[in-house]
């Protein structure tokens, strides 16, 4: 895992881009990921022979701990998603929903380290 300290916000590092490592930080900085991480490395990777679907979880569980170490960002993007479901406006659900994916996305391109 990285070395480098918590941003000026209070959030820590992106660890290095690999399993262990990121498991090591979301057990550390966001532990009430842990259970379903666990259970979709089991699942989907763990007695696996093919290593073909470790990049598709590494994309999701990367972008999720990214998300999930930054509580203020979390709270705006599941604030959309809330909103987006009660609103009774299609056009502007929509919007609240394409808001939520594209912090997400942004979440997800952050690298180590940062």
């Amino acid at each position: 895992m990285s070395t480098a300290t918590h941003s000026s916000r209070g959030v820590p590092p992106m660890p290095e881009r690999d399993p262990k490592a990121l498991r090591a930080a979301i057990a550390q900085y966001a532990p009430q990921l842990l259970v379903d991480f666990d259970r979709h490395w089991r699942r989907d990777i763990a007695d696996a022979y093919d290593l073909a679907p470790v990049p598709a979880f590494m994309a999701r569980w990367w972008g999720e701990y990214a998300l999930a170490r930054d509580p203020h960002s979390q709270a705006t993007v599941h604030r959309l998603e809330d909103e987006a479901g009660q609103e009774p406006d299609y056009a502007r659900a929509k919007a609240l929903i394409e808001e939520a994916g594209r912090l997400r996305r942004v979440a997800a391109q952050v690298d180590p380290g940062q």
